[in-house]
């Protein structure tokens, strides 16, 4: 008989279509989830193209689980984010990064008939994660990949609380790195097209706000690390001149073409370029405690998950008019 439900996929034209997904009945160690919120990353506009299920920011209520399953019971909540399975024999799943597993299954080159873009899913326990009493299920979709993705950035490369930590850009990933990294006790440098997000970048936890448009030189206290959360490369020039030797650039934002930055200034002051994937599950788990514990919340404009919220929620993240994370909710 087995499990069926309602996916949201995209399609060559970029319009999302409504279809079906049919598992077989669950394996021991699996869960079916009904999906109540699922966060819309950019990401999913890069496939919206593809003729695949959307979505990997999922948060939902275990509706049934596998005999094997110990960690969940119906009816708690579980979500998951970019990596749904791994091989786990290998050194990196040895090691806890699985997330860089040969064999890895993760958002849009695994499980393409599956997606948070749905009434339900099913996922291996072992790829699901509790959902901490203290934060909604709103709020927690974002974080399965854009929380993940800046925490593993400040926790796994060896940012300290006594550092400088510049943050390019105030939106979907930006507004989440100020937050975390302002209460792990960094001290926060914005940067900023304008002045018109200063007030906010300092509420979030900000030290300093610097506007950069128009600017030529930076005259400030260097940063021992800079997170560049623009789609868009920046102006390296003007970011290198204020990095602290021995610091590390982190380019977080998902672009096409080639990443092209001036050669001396790396060499000269021992700079690191540092390639980051959103977190594996052990720093992701921790990710989750931490934002539960200092209250760390996305920003978010909520729609209804069906075809018509996808595609204006898409709609909005690629006209660059959310604030700053849509999260689209269930209906029924």
């Amino acid at each position: 008989m087995g499990i069926e439900f309602t996916v949201y996929k995209g399609s060559p034209e970029g319009k999302i279509v409504k279809s079906t997904t049919h598992k077989d009945d669950l394996s021991p160690n699996e869960v079916l989830v009904k999906v109540t919120h699922s966060g819309l990353c950019g990401t999913d506009a890069h496939h919206k193209h593809r003729d695949i299920v959307l979505g990997h920011e999922g948060v939902g209520i275990v509706q049934e689980i596998g005999k094997d399953v110990k960690g969940f019971q119906v009816g708690d909540r579980a979500g998951w984010g970019y990596e749904h399975d791994s091989c786990g024999r290998c050194e990196q799943c040895f090691s806890g990064q699985e997330i860089y597993c040969r064999e890895r299954h993760i958002y849009a080159l695994s499980d393409l008939d599956q997606g948070s873009f749905a009434t339900h899913a099913v996922w291996k326990e072992s790829f699901l994660f509790q959902i901490p009493e203290k934060l909604d299920s709103a709020d927690a979709a974002p974080l399965m990949c854009g929380g993940a993705t800046v925490f593993n950035t400040l926790h796994s490369y060896g940012v300290e609380a006594s550092h400088r930590v510049g943050v390019v850009g105030v939106g979907g990933l930006g507004h989440l790195a100020i937050q975390f990294a302002s209460k792990m006790g960094c001290e926060v440098v914005v940067f900023s097209g304008t002045n018109s997000k200063e007030e906010e970048a300092r509420q979030l936890g900000a030290r300093e706000f610097v506007a950069i448009k128009g600017v030529k030189k930076l005259s400030i206290k260097p940063v021992n690390h800079l997170l560049v959360t623009t789609s868009a490369q920046p102006d390296w020039t003007l970011y290198l001149s204020v990095m602290a030797p021995g610091g590390t650039i982190f380019p977080l934002g998902v672009s096409d073409g080639n990443l092209s930055i001036p050669y001396m200034p790396i060499i000269s002051r021992g700079l690191r370029i540092q390639g980051v994937l959103v977190a594996a599950r052990n720093v992701h788990n921790k990710m989750l405690q931490f934002a539960a514990f200092h209250g760390i919340k996305p920003i978010i404009q909520t729609f209804p998950l069906n075809v018509e919220g996808i595609e204006e929620a898409m709609h909005k993240l690629e006209k660059g008019q959310l604030r700053y994370r849509a999260v689209l909710i269930a209906q029924d």
